[in-house]
């Protein structure tokens, strides 16, 4: 239980980072759209600069009277309406990638947002079997200590010297083998462990020091 507890958070870190990717990939797919919609509104005004420019072309053109400056003027409006085409054009291609870019967002937001909603799930569910395996561990630890009660000083030495090589720590014996190492137990420790010496020390495997009892 308290490895689990040490694992959880890294675990709940993990699962946030994932929540910020999406959120980062919602955002990328929406600055995206932005920078198309901040384009076009660019060429919208080139065109009505050129428009305005063309205006006041022809309104001069009304007024010369030498051919050649007619023609000149002419000449700059030809220029200008080309380049008004060429704009409209742009502006035409520009509203076509908004329109995808505008579609891919979103499909993509829907399910960034889905795998969101499926992280903070996962999220809550971590924190609560947090907050259940914390009170877990609480319960387990006031057992331990309620077992260690009537057990003498020497005894939980012992207990715990063999709980240092590996739990379980108490064992059966079974068909004279310990039920720890499944190796042979000597006839010393097999009558330690039958209790018939109340005087005797715990039985204690030859091979791995785990306490046996008799089965």
């Amino acid at each position: 239980m308290e490895a689990q507890l040490k694992a959880l958070p890294a675990e709940i870190g993990a699962v946030e980072k994932k929540i910020a990717a999406e959120k980062g990939a919602i955002d990328t797919a929406r600055t995206g759209l932005k920078d198309l919609e901040v384009s076009k509104k660019s060429i919208e005004t080139e065109i009505g600069v050129a428009e305005e420019k063309r205006a006041k072309y022809r309104t001069q053109q009304l007024g010369v009277r030498k051919n050649d400056e007619y023609q000149a003027l002419g000449h700059e409006i030809d220029t200008v309406q080309n380049q008004i085409g060429d704009l409209e054009a742009k502006e035409l291609e520009v509203m076509y990638a908004i329109d995808e870019a505008r579609k891919r967002f979103v499909q993509a937001e829907a399910t960034l947002k889905a795998n969101i909603s499926g992280h903070e799930a996962r999220i809550r569910l971590l924190k609560e079997r947090e907050a259940a395996v914390g009170t877990e561990l609480t319960s387990a630890k006031d057992a331990v200590a309620e077992a260690r009660k009537p057990l003498s000083d020497s005894i939980l030495h012992i207990y715990e010297r063999a709980g240092a090589r590996g739990m379980p720590a108490v064992v059966p014996i079974r068909g004279d083998k310990c039920g720890g190492c499944h190796l042979k137990v000597s006839s010393e420790v097999e009558s330690a462990a039958r209790g018939k010496d109340p005087n005797a020390e715990l039985g204690r495997c030859d091979q791995c020091a785990r306490i046996v009892y008799w089965e």
